[in-house]
């Protein structure tokens, strides 16, 4: 067989368990360090697919000595031998995970460096912050004098405006990753459940001439260009319900005051009534739609009429979804970075937090400079966290906890 020791250089390869049979017909590349993912010397096989072979190449190599990967250990090696950034490995998780073509160019965004790049250049500008300080405690007397209250307070200024607008993308960061809830509702009987079949583009919901059929709430993700959508189809909403469908019903109304957007289903002037009552449940932007536009119906107002049987009018319904979520403040394109965990708003809610501490304590100036300076530090603390730039262990531990076996 070829020698295996020309880096980076693909070569085929068999693979022979501890008995000399032949396991698999595989391909081998060695990378060198820091040339790898991990930053280390790494060899990689690519092996055939399917049920068996790669169980028979895992087993082979742990019979060989190897260890089976634990979960995100090759993306906690990356970041520890300062391949990656924290942020920059959570992306790699979401990259994986993504359900949407907009969460996928997101998590490739934050994967290219786009947050990294804002947050380290904020953790530069408290450092600045700092340093000024740090200058006006230890040289007072210098030529130039003091440092000036208001430069060190407009320089704060910019960095909690930076930080507030960036802590204002979480909301963007939630739709890309669950999806914007759109929840369709109505009287029973309007074709709800035909038209979210439609949409969702099978048959996911029951769908017959009986009023009350959904019972509970059903959902389906779409993908969009812009946020996936998140539909439900939700009880038809009446007087004096039976029992059963009154569950339904008070499904739908927690449904109703989550929703982004709110797709009031009609059939004729008759049904318009609903629209005033759904109003009372939900903040939401509400679309009314004409369904059934197939059927000789009377004319009545509607922003659009659809037919779920001849798909008439479908796409102008969500191209007006997305207007509409697109009108919604601070809900516009996700194209610049934003926070998309639970853990980077924490973090920046924090340094925020110091940040006005800082602030307050700077224009009362009452207290000594260093005391004041540690709200400074604290911020800097929380975005140094966030990055990775200081390593914790419990941090790494959450981080990764969630992988995918070796990756």
């Amino acid at each position: 067989m070829p020698s295996l020791t020309q880096i980076r250089l693909a070569r085929r390869c068999r693979v022979v368990d501890p008995a000399g049979a032949t396991v698999d017909d595989a391909v081998a590349t060695l990378y060198a360090a820091p040339h790898s993912y991990t930053g280390e010397d790494m060899l990689e096989l690519t092996v055939h697919g399917g049920a068996v072979a790669p169980i028979l190449v895992l087993d082979t190599l742990v019979a060989a000595g190897a260890r089976q990967a634990e979960p995100g250990e090759f993306t906690r090696r990356a970041v520890l031998n300062g391949k990656l950034d924290l942020l920059q490995a959570e992306a790699v998780a979401d990259v994986i995970d993504a359900r949407s073509s907009a969460a996928h160019r997101q998590a490739l965004r934050q994967l290219g460096g786009g947050l990294s790049r804002q947050l380290t250049d904020l953790r530069g500008q408290i450092l600045q912050l700092e340093a000024l300080l740090a200058y006006d405690i230890d040289f007072p007397e210098e030529d130039d004098g003091p440092i000036s209250r208001e430069r060190v307070a407009a320089a704060t200024d910019e960095v909690m405006t930076t930080l507030q607008r960036l802590l204002s993308t979480g909301r963007i960061g939630e739709l890309v990753h669950d999806g914007a809830l759109v929840v369709l509702a109505g009287p029973p009987n309007v074709g709800k459940s035909s038209l979210f079949n439609a949409l969702v583009g099978e048959s996911r919901a029951i769908v017959t001439e009986t009023p009350g059929t959904t019972r509970d709430a059903i959902e389906a993700v779409i993908d969009r260009p812009t946020f996936p959508l998140r539909l439900v189809d939700t009880a038809g909403l009446r007087q004096d319900p039976d029992p059963i469908e009154r569950l339904g019903i008070e499904t739908a109304t927690r449904y109703l005051e989550r929703a982004a957007i709110v797709l009031a289903c009609l059939t004729g002037v008759a049904d318009e009534c609903v629209t005033a009552t759904l109003r009372d449940c939900t903040d939401a932007a509400i679309i009314t739609v004409g369904t059934k536009a197939d059927l000789a119906r009377a004319a009545f107002d509607a922003d659009v009429h659809v037919s779920a049987l001849t798909g008439t009018g479908l796409s102008e319904l969500l191209a007006l979804i997305e207007a509409r979520l697109g009108e919604r403040p601070g809900l516009s394109a996700p194209d610049a970075p934003v926070l998309t965990r639970t853990r980077h708003r924490v973090m920046i809610e924090q340094a925020v937090e110091e940040m006005h501490r800082f602030r307050a304590a700077w224009a009362v100036s009452d207290l000594p400079a260093p005391v004041v300076a540690s709200h400074l530090h604290a911020a800097r603390g929380s975005l140094e966290e966030l990055i990775g730039t200081v390593q914790v262990d419990d941090v790494l531990d959450v981080v990764f906890r969630s992988f995918c076996v070796g990756k």
